[in-house]
């Protein structure tokens, strides 16, 4: 059986926030840097999304079903394209169409709702869905959870709302001695497929290609040191292509001619996510009692959680899901998805941040305590 690779990427956009100070709470309910939100979508459509959509649309066309991908869009994305840069959306519809990229599931506010709510996840993943056959037309299968959070609870969830394929990082203090080139399946619900990304093999792709000689020639060449594994997951930002990454580092020239250095040089085959459950077997559980992602060297949660700004940030938020639950105002429940994204945590960790987390709580607490107000006046 030849091995396959998958590609995975995420297009997301948060919102980002405006300067509101708390003289603001009760007068203006209107959250958002719209210029900042503007000049940065349109800036990742046209050094990213236009061209690489090109550069995969003109492989599709060369290749047929031979080249296949993945993506998961945003809510927050899906707006801001459609507000910001509709010429986008069009491309990425148009990639869907052709019927070599896969569409998956996540939830809609880009949020940390599985670590926090049960309810509020499913409602968030519904949201999700019915956005995305109302955007691509299409129904997802596959499911990928926001940073590919991940434990053994979550992956029973994901199974209960009917999915039966989930995404989630390769994590070396879960796996072991284990490879994560093949497929696992949840430890609490079997029926729930698991498929594992290659964060060594992602990671020559964003944090190490402008600095090191990758070529397509010796990324080729890893992909077949990974001998008798059966699944190559690689999950990255889409935005790594342009605009994380410029394209004088050769990135976009990378991936233009990474399909035929994988024909002429191996037989390795492109695969969506989905198709894999009926090509491969289990080899065994993952088991994750404690939650994973794919961010930071320790690939746990400590980005978004644990210190007493993010703590007390994510209590005052979820404290307003049941009242958000009864609401019917369209305006509150798009801010309740905004307000949840996990943007807004990393913005308030002390280990990594490039702004003051403790203005972006100040801040976001603001935001917070008006949204607060808006939902108790309609409930």
């Amino acid at each position: 059986m030849s091995k396959s690779i998958c590609f995975y990427f995420q297009v997301h956009q948060p919102y980002n926030l405006r300067t509101y100070r708390f003289f603001d709470v009760g007068k203006r309910h209107f959250y958002n840097d719209e210029y900042r939100n503007r000049t940065e979508m349109r800036r990742r459509a046209d050094r990213c999304y236009l061209p690489m959509n090109e550069i995969l649309m003109e492989q599709i066309k060369r290749y047929g079903d031979k080249v296949k991908y993945a993506f998961y869009f945003s809510g927050q994305a899906i707006e801001q394209m459609q507000q910001y840069a509709p010429d986008a959306l069009e491309s990425f519809k148009a990639l869907v169409k052709t019927g070599n990229v896969e569409v998956l599931a996540g939830t809609c506010g880009h949020s940390l709702a599985s670590l926090h709510d049960l309810d509020v996840f499913k409602k968030q993943v519904a949201e999700h869905k019915k956005l995305m056959k109302e955007t691509f037309g299409v129904t997802p299968k596959t499911f990928v959870n926001t940073e590919l959070v991940y434990s053994n609870e979550i992956g029973a969830d994901v199974a209960e709302m009917g999915f039966n394929l989930i995404l989630t990082e390769g994590a070396k203090h879960v796996l072991g001695w284990k490879s994560p080139n093949y497929m696992y399946a949840n430890s609490i619900n079997p029926k729930l497929r698991v498929l594992l990304r290659n964060y060594n093999l992602s990671d020559d792709l964003t944090l190490r290609f402008a600095n090191e000689n990758i070529t397509t020639e010796t990324f080729v060449e890893k992909l077949k040191e990974t001998n008798d594994d059966e699944v190559v997951n690689i999950c990255i930002n889409y935005d790594t292509f342009g605009d994380k990454l410029d394209a004088s580092t050769g990135i976009m020239d990378f991936m233009k001619y990474l399909p035929e250095a994988i024909f002429n040089n191996s037989d390795i085959e492109y695969a969506k996510p989905s198709e894999m459950t009926d090509k491969l077997q289990t080899v065994g559980m993952i088991d994750a009692p404690v939650p994973l992602s794919m961010m930071g060297e320790e690939r746990d949660l400590s980005i978004w959680m644990g210190n007493d700004l993010q703590d007390d940030a994510l209590q005052t938020l979820y404290s307003c899901a049941n009242k958000v639950k009864r609401s019917k105002d369209e305006d509150v429940i798009r801010d309740w998805n905004a307000l949840q994204d996990a943007h807004h945590f990393s913005g308030l960790c002390t280990k990594y941040s490039n702004v003051s987390p403790y203005d972006y709580y100040i801040n976001y607490m603001n935001i917070l305590t008006d949204f607060k107000e808006r939902v108790s006046k309609k409930d």
